[in-house]
């Protein structure tokens, strides 16, 4: 295959990705917009982690919370968790790596607070751990992952919201992610700050 057909190949299979993404998400994804300005509006804050790929959007996410999307607002509450080379390293070496985000949560979350999971690849330890802390601190939990719902431990809380992408690549996956990441944001502020 010739340099120009596997291009052309990625721009259909993010296509197709997308066109899926749309059709099975909007629900969730309008969910998700909600739960998340609830939580703001009652003083709550995001925190936000991911892996692999994942850690670079839920930086990307924190930074569109605090600076602002595509309208001027005041910034929102939002932290990405696994940041600080000091706090992670001290986590890693003891108690282990796995921990990376569940003692920042447990350190920092609150009831009523909001966890952004982003796993474009697979769900590892550390993902597992941090929905559990979330879970015992009673904040949200909203996963955008790949694959089907359901892949985080055990079954969902009631007041949880998947955010699944129909796709098995971790490129298309982390692709939906970052349309999805935007959708949010224009949602949060178009709830915010109105149409």
């Amino acid at each position: 295959m010739d340099l120009e057909s596997r291009i052309t190949a990625h721009f259909a299979s993010h296509i197709e990705a997308t066109s899926s993404a749309a059709s099975a998400l909007t629900g969730a994804i309008a969910d998700a917009a909600q739960r998340l300005v609830e939580s703001l509006v009652h003083g709550g804050k995001v925190l936000c982690c991911g892996t692999e790929g994942g850690a670079a959007l839920a930086e990307y996410f924190t930074a569109l919370m605090v600076h602002r999307f595509e309208r001027e607002r005041l910034g929102l509450p939002a932290l990405t968790l696994g940041t600080s080379s000091t706090v992670l390293t001290a986590i890693a070496d003891d108690p282990g790596f796995e921990q990376v985000f569940s003692r920042q949560i447990n350190a920092l979350g609150q009831p009523g607070d909001v966890l952004l999971l982003f796993a474009p690849g697979r769900i590892d330890a550390s993902l597992l751990l941090a929905h559990e802390a979330a879970a015992e601190r009673q904040m949200w939990v909203i996963a955008l992952t790949g694959g089907r719902p359901g892949a985080l431990s055990g079954p969902p809380r009631e007041h949880d919201i998947g955010i699944a992408v129909p796709a098995d690549n971790p490129a298309r996956v982390m692709e939906s992610q970052l349309l999805v990441l935007h959708c949010l944001c224009d949602l949060i502020d178009a709830q915010l700050l109105g149409s």
